[in-house]
């Protein structure tokens, strides 16, 4: 394949740009705050799932101080009743009155069995209250985290994406410029080749590889003419000529 020298050169400006469009695309993958807000979202997800078991245990405690406090609330209305009874004469019979006065001890000590129960509850269900305002907090906390590491990946990946957009209009403007032929087969290189397709050959060194060129592959390449594409034996991409390259 032939080219003008002056289009080799532009090869390289083509590739410089796709170098820069590579490093673009990398720092776009490999922002820190990719990781961080991944990192934070794992948090996020197990504290939001402690915060509802530990919601689930204060509305459970809930239930159960309710239902404690309606039986305490029971018993003290029967052993009220049986109180007022014992009180009004109205039982007259010994054993009807050692039965009742049997009763309201009975009652009282199950009143006493039944707040126990619910001082118990309650302090089941204070100590869940505690664990989901912590929680809460810590929730919000590692949210604003997010938030704040959102915003600043999201204005680096915009800060990016301009100068992404501005190397690709300038990279179309140069290629443009560049032969098709030559253009075409700089890119099939270009994607078998991690990326560089065309390197400067400089002081015997093809700058794609980073391999010195033997004494008899110098010679043919300054053997050749000026308009002709030669390649590196080694890696196969274009080697473009220079005055840096020692011929």
């Amino acid at each position: 394949m032939n080219a003008e020298p002056a289009d080799q050169i532009r090869l390289l400006d083509v590739q410089d740009l796709d170098v820069r469009l590579q490093q673009l695309a990398h720092r776009r993958r490999s922002l820190p705050e990719h990781d961080e807000i991944e990192s934070l979202n794992r948090d996020l997800t197990q504290l939001r799932d402690l915060l509802v078991a530990a919601q689930t245990e204060e509305s459970d405690c809930a239930r159960e101080q309710t239902k404690a406090e309606q039986d305490v609330d029971q018993v003290r209305q029967r052993a009220a009743r049986d109180q007022k009874r014992l009180d009004s004469g109205a039982v007259s019979s010994p054993k009807d009155l050692e039965n009742l006065q049997r009763e309201i001890a009975s009652l009282a000590k199950r009143q006493g069995d039944l707040e126990d129960v619910v001082l118990e509850v309650m302090e089941r269900r204070e100590s869940a209250q505690e664990r989901v305002a912590e929680l809460t907090e810590r929730v919000g906390s590692v949210q604003g985290r997010i938030d704040d590491a959102t915003a600043r990946r999201d204005a680096a990946l915009e800060e990016i994406d301009g100068e992404t957009a501005s190397v690709t209009k300038e990279r179309e403007v140069v290629a443009t410029s560049v032969p098709a032929p030559l253009l075409s087969l700089y890119d099939k290189l270009r994607e078998q080749q991690g990326g560089v397709g065309a390197a400067k050959l400089s002081a015997r060194t093809c700058q794609g590889c980073r391999q010195e060129l033997a004494i008899t592959e110098m010679n043919e390449i300054r053997a050749a003419a000026p308009d002709t594409v030669v390649r590196c034996e080694n890696c196969r991409r274009i080697l473009v000529r220079t005055a840096e390259s020692g011929l």
